[in-house]
């Protein structure tokens, strides 16, 4: 059982906007029943102001995907088209008191009906599949991915999974989801950052940069699953960490450093960084 806010189990339960508004100025579908969650967002506007005046939803979906809809039809009714559209999925689930990371897809749904319900307002044709399938149980696109990625800050493969679905059906795109997200990493990389435009980083520069990137991306993911790591050493472009919790058992430790740990501190410091286990005496 997902534990839910007090403010999900509230638009759950007594869901606001539930329906069709009067005059259907715009609508936005985005989901499938065969994906498990369709949101329908239906807006009426002030074409005077420009404002909205009312939005009402029609979703099939788990209690986030409700509780996600209902928050935006709340958050939207009376903002400009273009202050509705500047609220993010990151922003419903704010709204909401926090989305458990494994239901983040709900909110960014709930984002996606409301961009195509001004699309549509507008005139504007529906947009065509940007980018190539990553996912196809899904219909997930490379342009989507790294779109949340770069939106919510994602790191972890399992990550992109709770924000979008790509890689929870049958598996095949995992690796394909996992080149995308390394490359995505790299590129957007702040300068110095295993790009070093300026010459080689300085030993205190990327020691710095280490535990920045240790401490708030890659241990927070390797707690997610009751694991842990601890910087122990840098020496020169060989970083010794320990592993703790469950990663310190974990049968695939080795990967989790080659895979994981190793890429994202090459993409986020030093391409030339190599991590090395060193475990407790």
């Amino acid at each position: 059982m997902w534990e839910y806010t007090n403010q999900v189990m509230e638009h759950f339960e007594r869901p606001r906007n539930v329906g069709v508004v009067a005059r259907i100025d715009g609508e936005g579908q985005v989901g499938s029943l065969s994906c498990g969650d369709a949101l329908r967002l239906t807006i009426q506007v002030d074409k005077d102001k420009d404002l909205i005046e009312d939005a009402k939803f029609q979703t099939f979906g788990c209690a986030s995907a409700i509780a996600s809809s209902s928050a935006l039809t709340e958050m939207i009714k009376g903002r400009t088209l273009e202050q509705a559209l500047s609220i993010t999925n990151q922003d419903i689930a704010d709204y909401l008191g926090g989305l458990p990371r494994e239901k983040m897809h709900c909110s960014v749904l709930g984002q996606e009906a409301l961009e195509a319900a001004v699309a549509n307002y507008r005139g504007e044709k529906p947009k065509a599949l940007e980018g190539q399938i990553i996912c196809e149980c899904f219909g997930v696109t490379d342009v989507e991915i790294e779109r949340v990625v770069k939106t919510n800050r994602l790191t972890t493969v399992e990550e992109i999974t709770q924000f979008t679905k790509a890689g929870g059906g049958c598996g095949k795109c995992v690796e394909k989801i996992e080149a995308l997200l390394n490359k995505i990493l790299k590129k957007t990389a702040t300068p110095g950052n295993g790009q070093k435009p300026g010459g080689r980083l300085t030993t205190l520069k990327r020691i710095k940069l280490i535990e920045d990137a240790i401490a708030n991306q890659i241990a927070p993911a390797l707690m997610r699953d009751g694991g842990d790591i601890e910087l122990v050493d840098v020496d020169g472009p060989t970083v010794y960490v320990t592993l703790k919790g469950t990663c310190a058992s974990c049968p695939s430790s080795k990967r989790t450093l080659a895979d994981f740990v190793t890429e994202r501190l090459r993409a986020l410091v030093d391409s030339d960084i190599v991590v090395r286990e060193r475990r407790p005496e």
